[in-house]
């Protein structure tokens, strides 16, 4: 499966378009390997990481979607992994 339309189906952008432009920034890892296409495949055991929203999310494929459904849907296609720090991207205190 093409990693924008993962991102897409598993509700990370609202449209496909915004999930080319988060897998074209150049910002996404995939199983640690920096990305710049949004074709790139993905499959189930696949460890993606990419900032968005002041956060990093990384996540572990478990499973590739037949359809973008409903939230909870989405959220059984993969595993939230934490990132090293928990603190926001910059590195800055976060507001609370």
């Amino acid at each position: 499966m093409r990693l924008d339309m993962f991102l897409w189906y598993a509700r990370f952008a609202k449209t496909r378009s915004a999930a080319q432009a988060i897998a074209e920034k150049g910002t996404l890892r995939l199983d640690g390997r920096r990305i710049e296409r949004a074709h790139c495949p993905v499959r189930v055991g696949m460890v993606i990481a990419f900032p968005q929203g002041g956060r990093v999310h990384i996540l572990r494929v478990q499973a590739l979607p037949i359809r973008r459904g409903p939230p909870a849907e989405a959220q059984a296609l993969y595993t939230l992994l934490e990132p090293s720090g928990s603190g926001p991207v910059d590195g800055g205190d976060d507001p609370a």
